[in-house]
Protein backbone atom coordinates (compact mmCIF):
# COMPACT_ATOMS: atom_id res chain seq x y z
CA UNK A 1 0.00 0.00 0.00
CA UNK A 2 1.50 3.24 -0.91
CA UNK A 3 1.91 5.56 2.42
CA UNK A 4 0.33 8.29 0.85
CA UNK A 5 -2.82 6.25 1.76
CA UNK A 6 -2.67 6.46 5.15
CA UNK A 7 -2.58 8.30 7.63
CA UNK A 8 0.17 8.59 10.44
CA UNK A 9 0.76 8.84 14.02
CA UNK A 10 2.97 10.85 15.84
CA UNK A 11 4.10 10.20 19.37
CA UNK A 12 1.49 12.61 21.09
CA UNK A 13 -1.24 10.99 19.06
CA UNK A 14 0.02 7.27 19.85
CA UNK A 15 -0.66 8.37 23.78
CA UNK A 16 -3.76 9.71 22.75
CA UNK A 17 -5.03 6.66 21.16
CA UNK A 18 -4.21 4.89 24.18
CA UNK A 19 -5.72 6.52 26.50
CA UNK A 20 -9.05 7.20 24.09
CA UNK A 21 -9.06 3.04 23.26
CA UNK A 22 -9.21 2.51 26.89
CA UNK A 23 -11.18 5.20 27.96
CA UNK A 24 -13.62 5.85 25.68
CA UNK A 25 -14.28 2.43 23.86
CA UNK A 26 -13.46 0.32 26.65
CA UNK A 27 -9.92 -1.52 25.27
CA UNK A 28 -7.43 -1.85 28.02
CA UNK A 29 -3.67 -1.09 27.10
CA UNK A 30 -3.32 -4.59 28.01
CA UNK A 31 -5.19 -5.76 25.12
CA UNK A 32 -3.39 -3.95 22.41
CA UNK A 33 0.00 -5.20 24.39
CA UNK A 34 -1.00 -8.85 23.80
CA UNK A 35 -2.31 -8.25 20.13
CA UNK A 36 0.64 -6.03 19.26
CA UNK A 37 3.18 -9.00 20.76
CA UNK A 38 0.74 -11.41 18.81
CA UNK A 39 1.64 -9.45 15.87
CA UNK A 40 4.96 -9.43 15.93
CA UNK A 41 5.49 -13.16 17.01
CA UNK A 42 3.43 -14.27 13.92
CA UNK A 43 6.24 -12.58 11.83
CA UNK A 44 9.32 -14.31 13.20
CA UNK A 45 9.48 -17.47 11.75
CA UNK A 46 13.20 -18.55 13.32
CA UNK A 47 14.38 -18.35 16.86
CA UNK A 48 14.38 -15.21 17.95
CA UNK A 49 16.68 -13.20 21.11
CA UNK A 50 13.52 -10.60 22.02
CA UNK A 51 15.87 -7.85 23.21
CA UNK A 52 13.13 -4.96 25.30
CA UNK A 53 13.70 -1.73 26.87
CA UNK A 54 11.88 -0.69 30.27
CA UNK A 55 8.53 0.70 28.56
CA UNK A 56 5.43 -0.29 26.86
CA UNK A 57 7.53 -1.30 23.94
CA UNK A 58 9.25 -3.79 26.19
CA UNK A 59 6.16 -4.98 26.72
CA UNK A 60 5.20 -5.58 23.28
CA UNK A 61 8.14 -7.69 23.20
CA UNK A 62 7.53 -9.61 26.03
CA UNK A 63 4.55 -11.11 24.73
CA UNK A 64 5.68 -11.73 21.34
CA UNK A 65 8.73 -13.30 23.62
CA UNK A 66 5.58 -15.61 25.18
CA UNK A 67 4.19 -16.49 22.01
CA UNK A 68 7.36 -17.55 20.17
CA UNK A 69 8.32 -20.11 23.59
CA UNK A 70 4.84 -21.53 23.00
CA UNK A 71 5.70 -22.16 19.29
CA UNK A 72 9.54 -23.13 20.11
CA UNK A 73 10.94 -20.30 18.26
CA UNK A 74 12.42 -18.29 21.17
CA UNK A 75 16.10 -18.61 21.54
CA UNK A 76 16.36 -15.55 24.51
CA UNK A 77 14.25 -13.19 25.98
CA UNK A 78 16.36 -9.97 27.92
CA UNK A 79 15.86 -6.64 29.34
CA UNK A 80 18.17 -3.66 29.81
CA UNK A 81 15.95 -3.25 33.76
CA UNK A 82 13.30 -5.67 34.28
CA UNK A 83 12.81 -3.42 37.46
CA UNK A 84 12.08 -0.23 36.06
CA UNK A 85 9.34 -2.05 33.83
CA UNK A 86 5.39 -0.93 35.21
CA UNK A 87 2.25 -1.81 34.40
CA UNK A 88 1.07 -3.63 31.70
CA UNK A 89 4.84 -4.20 30.75
CA UNK A 90 5.34 -5.65 34.28
CA UNK A 91 2.46 -7.97 33.90
CA UNK A 92 3.69 -9.29 30.70
CA UNK A 93 7.08 -9.76 32.44
CA UNK A 94 5.15 -11.71 35.37
CA UNK A 95 3.21 -13.96 32.75
CA UNK A 96 6.71 -15.06 31.21
CA UNK A 97 8.04 -15.99 34.69
CA UNK A 98 4.70 -18.43 35.52
CA UNK A 99 5.57 -20.03 32.45
CA UNK A 100 9.69 -20.71 33.68
CA UNK A 101 10.69 -18.39 31.31
CA UNK A 102 14.40 -16.43 32.21
CA UNK A 103 14.26 -12.89 31.34
CA UNK A 104 18.17 -11.82 31.57
CA UNK A 105 19.55 -8.52 31.96
CA UNK A 106 22.52 -9.21 29.85
CA UNK A 107 22.64 -9.25 26.06
CA UNK A 108 22.07 -12.87 24.99
CA UNK A 109 22.31 -13.45 21.23
CA UNK A 110 24.54 -15.94 20.24
CA UNK A 111 22.22 -18.63 19.85
CA UNK A 112 19.46 -16.64 17.52
CA UNK A 113 18.99 -16.59 13.96
CA UNK A 114 16.88 -13.24 14.36
CA UNK A 115 16.54 -10.26 16.69
CA UNK A 116 13.76 -9.06 17.94
CA UNK A 117 14.12 -5.31 18.82
CA UNK A 118 11.96 -3.86 21.16
CA UNK A 119 13.78 -1.38 23.14
CA UNK A 120 12.79 1.50 22.25
CA UNK A 121 9.11 2.82 20.71
CA UNK A 122 7.46 6.21 19.92
CA UNK A 123 8.70 7.63 22.87
CA UNK A 124 12.57 8.45 21.74
CA UNK A 125 13.75 12.03 21.48
CA UNK A 126 17.08 12.04 22.16
CA UNK A 127 20.18 9.62 21.60
CA UNK A 128 20.23 6.47 23.59
CA UNK A 129 23.38 6.42 25.86
CA UNK A 130 24.76 3.76 28.86
CA UNK A 131 23.30 0.06 28.42
CA UNK A 132 20.79 1.22 25.77
CA UNK A 133 23.25 2.59 23.54
CA UNK A 134 25.59 -0.54 24.35
CA UNK A 135 22.60 -2.90 23.53
CA UNK A 136 22.04 -1.03 20.28
CA UNK A 137 25.51 -1.19 19.27
CA UNK A 138 25.63 -5.02 19.57
CA UNK A 139 22.91 -5.42 18.13
CA UNK A 140 23.87 -3.66 14.69
CA UNK A 141 27.42 -5.80 14.74
CA UNK A 142 25.51 -8.81 15.24
CA UNK A 143 25.16 -9.31 11.79
CA UNK A 144 22.38 -11.39 12.23
CA UNK A 145 18.47 -10.23 10.96
CA UNK A 146 17.02 -7.86 13.02
CA UNK A 147 12.75 -6.98 13.26
CA UNK A 148 11.61 -3.96 14.77
CA UNK A 149 8.83 -3.36 17.17
CA UNK A 150 7.15 -0.21 16.08
CA UNK A 151 10.00 1.60 15.15
CA UNK A 152 14.06 0.61 15.19
CA UNK A 153 15.27 1.82 18.70
CA UNK A 154 17.40 5.13 17.93
CA UNK A 155 14.88 6.37 15.53
CA UNK A 156 12.79 9.28 16.22
CA UNK A 157 9.39 8.09 15.42
CA UNK A 158 8.59 12.14 14.57
CA UNK A 159 11.23 13.81 12.78
CA UNK A 160 12.87 10.10 11.35
CA UNK A 161 16.04 11.32 12.59
CA UNK A 162 18.21 8.41 13.30
CA UNK A 163 20.19 9.34 16.55
CA UNK A 164 23.53 7.74 17.33
CA UNK A 165 23.42 4.60 17.98
CA UNK A 166 20.20 3.78 16.12
CA UNK A 167 19.13 -0.02 15.36
CA UNK A 168 19.53 -0.77 11.81
CA UNK A 169 16.45 -2.89 11.19
CA UNK A 170 16.11 -5.26 8.47
CA UNK A 171 12.28 -5.06 8.55
CA UNK A 172 9.58 -2.83 11.23
CA UNK A 173 6.37 -3.95 12.27
CA UNK A 174 4.78 -0.87 13.17
CA UNK A 175 1.99 -1.02 15.45
CA UNK A 176 -2.01 0.57 14.66
CA UNK A 177 -0.77 2.79 11.77
CA UNK A 178 2.81 4.45 10.89
CA UNK A 179 4.86 6.93 12.33
CA UNK A 180 6.10 9.71 10.36
CA UNK A 181 9.60 8.68 10.70
CA UNK A 182 9.10 5.30 9.24
CA UNK A 183 8.70 7.22 6.30
CA UNK A 184 11.91 7.75 5.44
CA UNK A 185 12.95 4.42 5.76
CA UNK A 186 14.34 1.84 2.34
CA UNK A 187 13.62 -1.00 4.63
CA UNK A 188 10.14 -2.76 4.33
CA UNK A 189 7.70 -1.46 6.84
CA UNK A 190 4.58 -3.59 7.74
CA UNK A 191 1.40 -2.37 9.38
CA UNK A 192 -0.10 -4.41 12.24
CA UNK A 193 -3.82 -4.35 13.20
CA UNK A 194 -3.72 -4.76 17.11
CA UNK A 195 -7.51 -3.91 17.91
CA UNK A 196 -7.13 -0.22 17.89
CA UNK A 197 -10.88 1.00 16.88
CA UNK A 198 -10.61 3.26 13.81
CA UNK A 199 -13.18 5.56 16.23
CA UNK A 200 -10.35 6.33 18.30
CA UNK A 201 -8.05 7.03 15.26
CA UNK A 202 -10.63 9.63 14.24
CA UNK A 203 -10.89 10.87 17.87
CA UNK A 204 -7.44 12.23 17.08
CA UNK A 205 -7.60 13.86 13.27
CA UNK A 206 -6.42 10.51 10.82
CA UNK A 207 -8.98 9.46 8.78
CA UNK A 208 -8.14 5.30 8.57
CA UNK A 209 -9.58 3.46 5.42
CA UNK A 210 -12.26 1.40 6.35
CA UNK A 211 -11.18 -1.52 4.16
CA UNK A 212 -7.04 -1.33 5.55
CA UNK A 213 -7.12 -4.66 6.69
CA UNK A 214 -9.20 -6.63 4.89
CA UNK A 215 -7.08 -8.74 3.19
CA UNK A 216 -5.47 -9.33 5.88
CA UNK A 217 -3.98 -8.09 9.70
CA UNK A 218 -0.28 -7.26 8.29
CA UNK A 219 0.11 -4.74 5.76
CA UNK A 220 3.33 -3.65 3.72
CA UNK A 221 3.58 -0.01 3.35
Amino acid sequence: MSSSALPTLTSKQVREVDSLTQERFGIPVEWLMEAAGWQVARFVRQRAAVVCGVGNNAGDGLAAARHLHRWGRLSSVCCVDKARLRGPAARELDALGTLGVEVAENLQLDDAEVIVDAIFGTGLSRPPDGRFAAWITAINESGKTVIAVDVPSGLDADSGVAYAPCVRAHTTITLGLPKPGLLKLSEPVFVADIGVPFEAYAAVGAAVPSDLFAEGELVRL
